[in-house]
């Protein structure tokens, strides 16, 4: 396998945001504490140290608890372990519980992190570091979470379940998986033998990742959330966030950055059984919408002390809530949630929570071998397929034509023309040069118009080769955006039992390029 790095910008894939992010740009750094470096994260472990000992106590006793059934050994039992010892930190990433892994980038992400804490650990010996998959197992989200996509065809898992996902029964599942056009038997079983799909992904992420010691983290827990109940009072009693958003958002818009989320007054649902409903303050109540419950503030206060697993963060301080409850030192995300934990500092500050590291994953697109081998037969250079197709077969006709179709030299000569006509025509009136530049226009339109119709009859005499370039640009390109969102793992890794392996090969968590993963050809 081949590897080779494009520039993220090049590929017309991220936001200006984004790239201002990961280029360092000084008007952003207001909003971070360390840059994602080797050195930035160091820093970090010295902020982290201060992260409490009972702390510790209860996320051991709580991993110990959730992995009950799957009895890890070796490198799993070793990380959890592990976390109960000061100079133990994390590296976490979090995703929705997509069903079969869902888009690519799950797996990228937790190859990240894996790969984070290994260069760490070569820098900093002294301390361990693990890999955490946060599960968000809370999210009500089945509409985004219920689709895969796997060798062009899409595949939906139908259930008429509500509520927070992770607690969902994962019913029909394992006979999805074995309707599949590929060996997908590691998740039949995790489907098959767990009660809800949140065990069920913690299977199968133990599965794929176990040699690597990643700890996969559900944190719809009673004891976890006892640890956030100051959040939940400055939220729910008081509404303090609300404002410490508002004002970031404030600084974001003046620095020309458009901000993502936005803080309701109450970022808590309410979350019991299949309900996982937003909590709204009424004059003096506290109400689930789309329910019949109502709270006093003494109620509510109690309700959290008594049954604190039944409020649950929304985006707004779920990060907040993974950073008070982890050891964390660096979060990996995509171009989306760097922006928006962007937005979270002042939060974290407000509460005495250090700010973690914020990580951008690994961004890669995998060639196949009978795609590279089309691809070369384009005459085209990969980076060029990242643009939209009518610019690669307008670049392939341009370069390949035996004709000159492009009318730019006459274009040029016109400007020259009338640049001298708007000259002459000014010294005898200068009312009379707009009229030139209006005549230069309909001259230059009318070159461009030609420009595009000889194109358009070359394109018909090329129509062939740009029916092969389409082919190439659609396998690499699923439905016109990144691979890595919309295939799946399973158009790779059954056929392919080391591309995991591959992945953690040449994936480098602080090269902030596009990788380029290409198979060898013979």
């Amino acid at each position: 396998m081949q590897l080779r790095k494009i520039d993220l910008a090049d590929t017309h894939a991220f936001s200006s945001f984004f790239l201002d992010y990961v280029s360092g740009r000084e008007t952003l750094t207001p909003f971070y504490h360390h840059p994602p470096t080797v050195r930035g994260i160091g820093a970090q472990v010295e902020q982290k140290k201060s992260f409490p000992a009972a702390s510790r106590e209860v996320l051991v006793r709580t991993l110990r608890k959730q992995y009950a059934t799957l009895k890890p050994t070796g490198a799993v039992a070793a990380s959890i372990e592990a976390l109960g010892q000061p100079t133990t930190f994390t590296i976490t990433t979090g995703h929705q519980l997509n069903i079969f892994t869902g888009p690519l980038y799950f797996v990228y992400k937790i190859v990240t992190v894996i790969n984070a804490c290994k260069q760490l650990k070569k820098a900093y010996p002294q301390y361990e570091f693990v890999p955490v998959y946060w599960m968000a197992s809370e999210d009500h989200d089945y509409e985004e979470i219920k689709s895969f996509r796997l060798a062009g065809k899409k595949y939906t898992w139908e259930t008429d379940q509500t509520g927070a996902v992770g607690r969902f029964a994962p019913t029909g599942l394992a006979a999805l998986a074995k309707s599949l056009p590929a060996d997908a038997s590691l998740f039949a079983k995790a489907y098959a033998k767990n009660p809800t799909l949140a065990e069920a992904v913690r299977e199968y992420v133990h599965g794929l990742f176990e040699a690597e010691g990643v700890v996969v983290m559900d944190a719809d827990d009673a004891d976890l959330k006892r640890l956030f109940l100051p959040v939940m009072h400055a939220d729910i009693l008081e509404q303090q966030p609300a404002a410490w958003v508002a004002q970031t958002n404030q600084r974001l818009e003046a620095a020309g950055y458009h901000p993502q989320v936005h803080a309701r007054d109450i970022n808590f649902f309410y979350l019991a059984g299949s309900t996982r409903s937003r909590i709204e303050k009424q004059g003096a109540v506290f109400r689930v919408v789309d329910s019949a419950l109502v709270f006093t503030a003494d109620e509510i206060k109690q309700r959290m002390h008594d049954h604190p697993d039944e409020f649950s963060p929304n985006v707004i301080l779920r990060p907040l809530y993974q950073e008070m409850i982890l050891p964390n030192v660096a979060y990996v995300g995509g171009p989306a949630e760097m922006v928006y934990w962007l937005q979270l500092k002042r939060v974290f500050e407000e509460v005495g929570q250090p700010f973690p590291v914020l990580l951008p994953r690994n961004f890669a697109l995998v060639v196949d071998a009978p795609t590279a081998r089309k691809q070369d037969k384009t005459g085209l250079d990969l980076p060029l397929f990242f643009h939209e197709k009518n610019y690669l077969y307008n670049h392939w006709v341009l370069k390949h034509s035996q004709a000159t179709v492009s009318t730019s030299a006459e274009q040029h000569q016109v400007a020259a023309l009338f640049q001298a006509l708007r000259a002459r025509a000014g010294a005898i009136d200068a009312t009379l040069q707009k009229n030139v530049e209006a005549q230069a226009q309909r001259v230059t339109n009318a070159l461009a118009a030609i420009e595009t119709k000889m194109l358009r009859a070359e394109k018909r005499k090329q129509a062939d080769k740009l029916r092969q370039i389409e082919a190439v640009k659609d396998q690499l390109f699923p439905q016109g955006g990144l691979q890595e969102r919309s295939d799946n793992l399973l158009n790779f890794y059954p056929a392919d039992p080391n591309f995991l392996t591959h992945l953690l090969a040449h994936f480098d968590p602080f090269d902030f390029r596009f990788h380029v993963l290409t198979y060898d050809q013979g």
